[in-house]
């Protein structure tokens, strides 16, 4: 277990990372406002707007909270050549974030997810996207850009964030994840339903409860435990990676991995938070998992850190990257005080 002192310096070493992330974007698109009256058209609220703001949402979500973090975010992608794609590019340089690994196509339209909040409480949620795989000349475009950034050969982990909209596709995966492992580079992996079987080797896998349970085609209570380990245990040796971290929303996260040519498992308890909203806390815990993973310390450690980054996430209306100054705190508390872990 790390003590306070180990905590500090590894979070300063985060800023040593060079992080290649893999992914769908989108733009996340948001309308704030108040609620205050019924509409006299239908039994909806009326949200009288206060101000819009655009975020960098999926795979970029993540390249934020890798930032945020202090190390360099290299993200890779396809936008449209439309103007949400620009404005895409614009919140990128805003965030002093490279665009070296961005490909634009004629054919797509930039993935938009508009929220309208009143009162502070998420209201409504409407999708703009096209979520059919790229075509064959676009990913070959994918691919060169990959390989001149691969080449450079200082990346330090690799994330693949799938939302299922199109962006990656079983070759890209299995080109990116051999050349990693050529390397000795870790890969981890936040899924979707489309690729989920195709993230073979990979160094950590992280599904939600919902996604190993269609991964595996079982079903069973969050409670049942037994039944929780069995579906781990079946989808880690389907796809041979060294660690499956599974999230369990207010029940934590269930880590199986590795160690010593043995088999261990890991429960992290959630820790009680006041919840504003749970949108891009997958980001967020794939994102510190990954900086972990670059580090090299334990698994155990890895999972504690990376779920306190996804609660504190969720205490923040709309998609945030996770405060390090905060996260770095409850860190140092959990491990000054081991019985609360």
């Amino acid at each position: 277990m790390l003590t306070p002192g180990e905590i500090e310096k590894l979070f300063s070493r985060f800023t040593n990372n060079k992080i290649l992330i893999i992914g769908d974007i989108m733009v996340d698109a948001y309308i704030w406002g108040n609620v205050s009256r019924i509409s006299p058209e239908a039994p909806v609220p009326v949200v009288n707007v206060q101000k819009r703001e655009n975020r960098l949402g999926g795979a970029a979500n993540v390249a934020r909270n890798i930032k945020a973090m202090g190390a360099q975010p290299i993200l890779c992608s396809v936008i449209g050549e439309d103007r949400k794609g620009d404005e895409f590019l614009d919140l990128l340089k805003e965030e002093e974030m490279s665009r070296e690994g961005i490909v634009r196509s004629q054919q797509r339209m930039t993935t938009t997810k508009f929220r309208i909040l009143g009162n502070k409480t998420q209201m409504l949620r409407v999708d703009e996207e096209k979520t059919s795989p790229v075509s064959a000349s676009e990913k070959e475009k994918f691919l060169e850009q990959l390989g001149r950034i691969t080449e450079k050969g200082d990346i330090d982990a690799v994330v693949f964030q799938d939302y299922d909209k199109g962006a990656i596709d079983k070759e890209i995966i299995e080109t990116v994840i051999t050349w990693a492992k050529s390397k000795g580079i870790p890969v981890a992996v936040d899924p979707k339903k489309m690729n989920f079987m195709h993230y073979s080797n990979a160094t950590l896998f992280k599904p939600n409860l919902k996604e190993l349970k269609e991964g595996t085609k079982t079903e069973f209570d969050i409670s049942d435990t037994k039944a929780l380990e069995e579906a781990v245990d079946l989808l880690q040796e389907k796809l041979s990676c060294d660690m499956l971290m599974v999230t369990l929303s207010e029940r934590g996260i269930y880590l199986k991995y590795r160690f010593d040519g043995e088999q261990k498992s890991y429960r992290e308890p959630a820790h009680k938070r006041e919840i504003a909203d749970v949108s891009g806390a997958g980001d967020t815990v794939i994102s510190i998992a990954a900086l972990c993973l670059a580090q090299d310390i334990t698994a155990g450690d890895m999972a504690t850190i990376s779920n306190l980054a996804g609660g504190l996430v969720c205490e923040v209306a709309g998609v945030v990257p996770v405060d390090k100054t905060k996260l770095l705190q409850e860190a140092k508390n959990i491990y000054h005080n081991p019985e609360k872990k």
